[in-house]
């Protein structure tokens, strides 16, 4: 799914590990830390008990197609299974529901399907659960905002609307690249080659929908409480807090050692934090950037503090309703005047880095220095550029939510323009992450708005794909751009690992030419946690491992 986090602003080549990715980092006392696979110091896990854990409120009903942010993600992680596993020390795809998925021309796939896996109501989850989970995903009229990632499929584009509102219906309703052969075989045909087709099928929309939300996928109840093949299922939904138990009929290899996950609603930072501090949260994956400062947030809590360098860019995106963000120079001119390795180290204490462009460093074909000297600050040559493009008239605002602590670095880049180029320029702050979000989505701002990506898989393209091909669901400034298209698509059926990767490379190079959106940093995740647990870790996407955790 789509990770643009409350926290942070969220194709390949074959099967890819996390070798560059960064080793969580945990404090043994509150001045120093030592490395290793795990946060904490590593215990005999113990079964059971129950934990608390930060959330934020999920922008969308929890449907894995319709799920594109973190905090609705965060919950289906939790209750969903996929063909996939991502490792959650190195990422890399593993098998899980599926037993199997084979090809010899990265266009025609087998799928054999583990037996008697399990959803939590106990049905098996058998072949069709995928391929009519996917049919009714890609099914234009159903709207789902992920449908996207189901474009590679042979007949996607006859289940998509031909107008806007959809008055008249696809030609059909059934993907022509799918086919059930047994209870646990199905196979896909895609339109063209695609060299990571195993890698993204670990992605949140990929996963099976059980029998009953088939045959009524319009009940109310699937918004809040879904039914998954996942460690945990959801036993209560409100306002304040999402509440998990082990799901009983659980048949995956990832089991949780906890019977019970609370995840606490909270619309600001410090609270969270200032609970865990209390031990009346037991994990946040949120430290405020004013308890960063001075590494203050380590003397709070001492030996229960982490650091985990995750897959987690930062950026933000002008408003499509903003005519002169238009203007590609003036989009140079403010990228070249943000001083980032000043903010970098005064604001995020050095948990985040200067980004010099659009792909994370920790997956495989990063390629350094991509955004070139509009990523590298530079008032002066900033400031002839501004004046070129004929600079902002009125006053340029920066979009962000309340409850992801954005307003001390996004003021500083205000700052920055201010002082440096005579821009007006302010904030706008939303009461929340969902508020943020719904304003993007129904392309209602103007100015600039903070936006940011946790992969989904670990991939090149799934830092470009998603994000900027035309159309894509996550495309939230709508970019396009035939010869960026054209990249992805020849890099998408790249014969080798080395050949897809500078393909893709070479389409990053065109986002430097065009400045779709600014980059501003990667991410490290700081995290915290009470005494009360043991064995806490992030994943490589900045995501808590719910099974890992165990009460001590």
């Amino acid at each position: 799914m789509r990770r643009i986090t409350p926290l942070v602003a969220l194709s390949l080549s074959g099967v890819l590990l996390l070798s560059a990715c960064g080793q969580d980092v945990a404090a043994d006392n509150p001045s120093s830390g030592s490395s290793g696979n795990s946060s904490t110091k590593s215990e005999p896990a113990k079964d059971g008990g129950s934990i608390t854990v930060r959330g934020c409120t999920p922008q969308n009903p929890l449907i894995p197609a319709n799920t594109n942010e973190t905090c609705g993600g965060n919950v289906l992680d939790a209750v969903t299974a996929k063909l996939v596993h991502y490792n959650s020390d190195t990422a890399a795809p593993e098998m899980d529901i599926a037993k199997s998925i084979e090809t010899s021309d990265n266009q025609n796939f087998t799928v054999k399907l583990n037996p008697d896996y399990k959803f939590s109501d106990g049905t098996v989850v058998k072949a069709s659960n995928f391929v009519d989970a996917w049919n009714w995903d890609a099914y234009g009229p159903n709207a789902q905002q992920n449908s996207y990632f189901f474009e590679p499929i042979a007949g996607y584009t006859d289940l998509q609307c031909a107008d806007e509102a959809c008055k008249t219906k696809p030609k059909t309703d059934k993907m022509s690249g799918l086919k059930v052969v047994d209870d646990t075989t199905f196979t896909i045909k895609t339109s063209e080659k695609v060299s990571n087709l195993k890698v993204r099928l670990g992605y949140t929309a990929f996963a099976p929908l059980p029998d009953a939300f088939l045959k009524d996928p319009t009940n109310a109840k699937w918004k809040k409480m879904p039914i998954g093949a996942g460690p945990f299922t959801i036993t209560s939904n409100t306002a304040t807090a999402i509440t998990f138990e082990k799901n009983k009929n659980y048949s995956g290899k990832n089991k949780a050692h906890v019977d019970k996950v609370t995840y606490k609603i909270y619309n600001d930072a410090a609270p969270a934090f200032n609970d865990t501090v209390a031990n009346n949260l037991d994990v946040t994956d949120l430290i405020p950037t004013d308890q960063l400062t001075n590494d203050q947030w380590k003397q709070s809590l001492p030996n229960r503090w982490g650091i985990r360098q995750s897959g987690i860019t930062q950026t933000i995106t002008p408003g499509t309703k903003d005519a002169q963000l238009k203007n590609v120079d003036l989009r140079k001119a403010l990228a070249m005047d943000i001083d980032r390795a000043t903010i970098t180290k005064q604001i995020f204490a050095g948990s985040r880095a200067p980004s010099d462009g659009w792909v994370s460093p920790v997956v495989d074909g990063y390629k350094k220095d991509q955004c070139g000297e509009w990523c590298k600050y530079d008032k002066t040559k900033a400031k002839a550029l501004y004046d070129k493009a004929g600079g902002y008239k009125g006053t340029l605002t920066i979009a962000v939510n309340g409850d992801g602590d954005h307003k001390g670095w996004s003021q500083a880049v205000c700052n920055g323009w201010k002082k440096d180029l005579g821009l007006n320029c302010q904030l706008k702050v939303t009461p929340d992450f969902k508020t943020l979000r719904d304003q993007v989505t129904k392309r209602e701002l103007s100015g600039f708005f903070r936006t940011g990506w946790q992969m989904d898989y670990p991939s090149i393209e799934n830092f470009l794909t998603p994000l900027y091909a035309t159309g894509a669901s996550s495309n939230d400034g709508d970019y396009s751009n035939k010869q960026f298209d054209a990249k992805l698509k020849a890099a998408a059926a790249a014969t080798s690992d080395e050949e897809a990767n500078k393909l893709y490379q070479e389409a990053e190079k065109v986002l430097a030419t065009d400045m779709p959106v600014i980059p501003l940093w990667t991410s490290s995740t700081p995290f915290g946690w009470s005494d009360k647990v043991t064995n806490v870790k992030l994943t490589p996407f900045g995501t808590i491992d719910l099974s890992s955790i165990s009460v001590k």
